[in-house]
């Protein structure tokens, strides 16, 4: 196995596809541990993750938290509405606090973009050895959704051994509210760095042009791509099109929180132009997976019954490959161990 060079994981832009090998890799041995019995691993034994939501989050934040349990760490939850904010305190010193509680990994959620990032840099600064894993923040970027929705289509094509190269020339339809997404975002540096071609479908409303180009330039910061060729980019308008040619398919909920201008007003319209059903994938002749990073709007984004359609959606799968993957972001953060120990883990754990 690789080495591991990531201090903080802040956006999946840094991240070569060697490092995506990394945390699929470590994420299926995970998920191929037993899950009666025993479910523990002292990896993290001794060490304190802290979760830090100052938006709401019911998958994410319950995933990280199991994670961080399964690999045996002390927990320790924010709540915003009990917290000393409400008194004036500032984000960095909530975060300074749980540092000096003797926080090892503080995973953070934030409504604006790079707040992760910003902590990231002041601890760095002070020369704090505690380490920032973004857990979405603003409109920018959520790594571990990446991931985990990554593991999920090539574990989908390559049950036996989910690595990048399973995404080789593959064709991924991610269609919705683009434009407010961090989860396309994520998935768009993910996705192209294993070698898949993205399509984005939508009204310009909410898949704006500017997308076409958005893998080219590297996020502020960071002078080079990691990766050396990525797979390509484009934009589309009509679902039926983009589904005919496609190997999977992402719908994403509509942001209707952080909607502006009232981009979209007519629901019904967009669920005719834009949902998944059933009978729009047999009219394409589309036998692929579909999946969704939820919450789920039924009748909006997919109907019920094809969300409920466990053969074909793979909604359960990515909340269910959510643990494994965050065990393995925050053991390869955390671990007291060299990365080269992981080798060692196995389903007879």
């Amino acid at each position: 196995m690789s080495v591991w060079s990531h201090r903080h994981v802040l956006d999946l832009a840094a991240f070569s596809r060697a490092d995506f090998a990394i945390v699929m890799e470590l994420a299926h041995r995970f998920r191929s541990m037993p899950v009666t019995g025993a479910r523990k691993l002292p990896a993290l034994q001794g060490r304190l993750v802290a979760t830090l939501f100052f938006e709401p989050s019911t998958r994410t934040r319950s995933s990280f938290e199991l994670a961080a349990k399964r690999l045996s760490a002390d927990v320790q939850s924010f709540s915003p509405s009990s917290s000393s904010l409400n008194k004036g305190e500032s984000l960095l010193d909530t975060a300074r606090t749980y540092v000096a509680m003797g926080a090892d990994v503080l995973v953070i959620r934030h409504r604006c973009t790079d707040v992760p990032a910003q902590l990231a840099a002041e601890l760095d600064e002070a020369g704090e050895r505690t380490v920032v894993l973004n857990g979405g923040d603003g409109q920018h970027s959520h790594p571990s959704q990446g991931l985990l929705d990554l593991y999920t289509i090539a574990n989908y094509f390559h049950r036996n051994h989910p690595q990048p190269n399973a995404l080789q020339g593959k064709r991924i339809v991610i269609v919705g509210d683009v434009l407010h997404s961090r989860v396309a975002r994520s998935n768009l540096w993910a996705l192209s760095a294993c070698g898949a071609d993205v399509v984005l479908c939508g009204p310009p409303s909410l898949v704006p042009e500017a997308f076409s180009t958005f893998l080219e330039a590297p996020p502020p910061g960071q002078d080079l791509d990691p990766v050396h060729q990525r797979g390509k980019v484009q934009i589309s308008r009509s679902l039926d099109e983009c589904l005919s040619s496609a190997d999977a398919v992402m719908t994403l909920r509509l942001q209707k929180e952080r909607m502006t201008n009232h981009l979209l007003t007519d629901l019904d319209r967009y669920h005719r132009d834009y949902g998944l059903t059933h009978e729009r994938l047999l009219r394409c002749s589309f036998s692929g997976p579909v999946l969704h990073p939820g919450p789920v709007n039924r009748g909006v984004e997919m109907s019920g019954a094809l969300l409920d359609d466990r053969s074909i959606c793979l909604v359960e799968d990515q909340v269910r490959n959510g643990i494994p993957i965050r065990m393995a972001l925050l053991y390869l953060m955390a671990a007291s161990e060299p990365v080269a120990e992981s080798s060692r883990i196995s389903a007879s754990s």
